[in-house]
């Protein structure tokens, strides 16, 4: 029952946050008047509290596992927000060789893989997110090859919070969480089989071998087998003098390189407790693929071809 004003008010005070000066009030009611509510939410969103504001308490609990909006600036949000503000293809948040950093004309220290001072900086100085943050690519700033980066997911925010110690499962659990609106409860689907689980993942546990067959198979069958993409990623810190690992960096094994506990490209990581089930998946590389295009999961909107 509210007339086209009050609409574009609380249009403008959701999107934006804070209250439209006149002229953009009456520009957005105009729109609402005309049938075009969307141009109207188009005008909120210029404002730039929509991008230092909206956005980045949107994307902030995306980038920590306590899934708190309170946490410093980071390259994560600042590259959704970059993809967001430029209208870009948002699917390729999850894939694409991209990553947002302030404008060097700012005088802030250079964007880096083992420090967030950059962003810390760019968020300290008040400046506009809107109108300061230009796309460059992972391969440029972090010296990883274009083919490695995988959007968000290979951030250096992403690999503090999601490939710090652990086996990098974590990184899949909270990106299907985040993007793709669902846990490993609802992705759930004991009918797929094993054999890319790995081998630090007991078949017994607690002795009892149905626990792994009603319950741990139905995630470890897909995540585990997805989750090979990242073989070659880890977060390396000073776990005594930095347990935090606030200055620790991304590493990447690029092609030549060998990790003397697997001997070969392979994170150690993904070679843990090897003895909880000698049988499992030896992970061999970073080949990946998608279990879940079949069964219940493929409804999630992937292709099953």
């Amino acid at each position: 029952t509210a007339g086209e004003r009050e609409q574009a008010k609380r249009i403008h005070d959701r999107i934006a946050g804070v209250p439209p000066t006149a002229s953009v009030l009456d520009s957005m009611a105009a729109d609402i008047l005309a049938g075009e509510a969307s141009n109207a939410a188009y005008t909120a969103m210029e404002h730039t509290a929509f991008y230092d504001v909206t956005l980045k308490n949107l994307a902030a609990p995306w980038t920590n596992e306590a899934m708190s909006s309170f946490v410093p600036f980071n390259d994560y949000m600042a590259t959704v927000i970059g993809l967001v503000r430029d209208d870009a293809d948002f699917r390729s948040v999850l894939y694409s060789d991209v990553l947002y950093v302030g404008n060097s004309s700012l005088g802030l220290p250079n964007p880096s893989i083992s420090s967030n001072a950059h962003y810390e900086a760019l968020e300290d100085g008040g400046h506009s997110l809107k109108e300061y943050l230009i796309a460059s690519t992972q391969s440029e700033q972090y010296n990883i090859p274009s083919a490695a980066a995988a959007g968000i997911m290979t951030t250096r925010a992403s690999a503090h919070a999601f490939m710090k110690d652990g086996t990098n499962r974590a990184l899949f659990r909270f990106t299907v969480l985040n993007h793709l609106c669902n846990d490993m409860e609802q992705l759930n689907d004991t009918s797929l089989p094993p054999d890319r689980v790995r081998q630090d993942v007991s078949r017994s546990p607690g002795g009892d071998s149905r626990i792994f067959l009603n319950s741990c198979v139905g995630c470890h069958n897909g995540m585990d087998p997805l989750t090979q993409a990242f073989a070659y990623y880890n977060y390396d810190y000073n776990v005594e003098n930095d347990p935090e690992g606030l200055n620790g960096q991304m590493v990447y094994n690029q092609e030549g390189m060998t990790d003397a506990s697997t001997g070969s490209r392979v994170q150690a990581k993904y070679h843990i407790n090897a003895n909880n089930f000698e049988f499992g998946y030896i992970t061999p590389d970073d080949s990946w693929e998608n279990y879940w295009r079949s069964g219940r999961n493929q409804l999630l909107g992937w292709d099953s071809t």
